[in-house]
């Protein structure tokens, strides 16, 4: 198994994230944040829709945001250590 990076240098989270999120998602991680959540993760997997997934520093909990807005607080996603 390849554990290799394949970010190839790519921030985690890139500069220009919002560009990534449509009108809901934008909604929902501004609201997320005031809950003290923080985007840790931008995936952006081939020929796929970028996956955004935040952190709750204090729980570590993860989460995702949904295409449509919606918070996932159980996503089913593997994260690298890092």
């Amino acid at each position: 198994m390849d554990d290799s990076d394949k970010r190839a240098g790519d921030k985690p989270v890139p500069d220009n994230v919002l560009q990534f999120m449509n009108a809901e998602q934008l909604l929902t991680y501004r609201s997320m944040q005031g809950f003290g959540w923080h985007l840790k993760y931008l995936r952006h997997p081939l020929f796929q829709k970028p996956v955004l997934i935040m952190i709750h520093p204090d729980t570590h909990e993860i989460g995702v945001i949904e295409e449509d807005g919606t918070f996932n607080s159980e996503p089913n996603i593997t994260l690298r250590d890092s």
